[in-house]
């Protein structure tokens, strides 16, 4: 089990049942879209990420990137770590059909998936040198005219949501690599 000191939000019930099997944290359900319209749960989780920190963990799907985005409007960036899982096709046992996009949740990621993410994503690194930006993006074609399709490549090669904005890949890369190990990474993409 791995022992976490920040508090996990992930969507519904589900995915919070399969985070306790393998996490020792808090988690807090978002309870879907309703979030937003419940503004005493938008409080307590501002307070709770100001204090303890907060880790969110959607879907891979743009519903689970719609909700990540909007919590941003609520909570500063700086008490949020984001972790991504890739999005892998399938259903989740419980349900009759796959979801709209097809993909699998939080809660039908095995569990090997779900602590890599969190590996990647919520274990700080010590950082020296300086962070990728977006300047850094425009130079390397992955902003401006015709990067879309760059993105997407990099996005497939690193195993994130189709459904990341140029804005949520910039701050997963400089989560995940140095400068340096960016610029490597890219030479290996083209």
């Amino acid at each position: 089990m791995i022992k976490l000191n920040e508090v996990i939000l992930v969507e519904g019930k589900y995915d919070k049942i399969r985070l306790s099997s393998i996490v020792d944290a808090p988690i807090i359900t978002t309870g879907g879209f309703s979030i937003f319209k419940d503004k005493e749960k938008l409080s307590f989780l501002k307070a709770v990420a100001e204090k303890k920190g907060l880790i969110i963990i959607t879907d891979s799907d743009s519903a689970g990137q719609f909700i990540r985005t909007r919590l941003k409007g609520y909570i500063d960036d700086r008490y949020i770590k984001n972790v991504y899982l890739p999005p892998i096709e399938g259903k989740e046992r419980r349900k009759s059909r796959p979801s709209a996009e097809g993909l699998l949740g939080v809660e039908g990621t095995d569990n090997s998936i779900i602590i890599e993410a969190l590996e990647r994503f919520a274990v700080s690194k010590i950082e020296s040198g300086r962070k990728i930006e977006k300047a850094d993006f425009y130079a390397l074609g992955l902003a401006g005219d015709g990067s879309v399709a760059r993105r997407e490549k990099l996005k497939k090669r690193l195993s994130l949501p189709s459904s990341l904005s140029a804005k949520a890949l910039l701050e997963a890369v400089n989560i995940l690599y140095s400068y340096d190990e960016f610029l490597t990474l890219m030479g290996e993409v083209e």
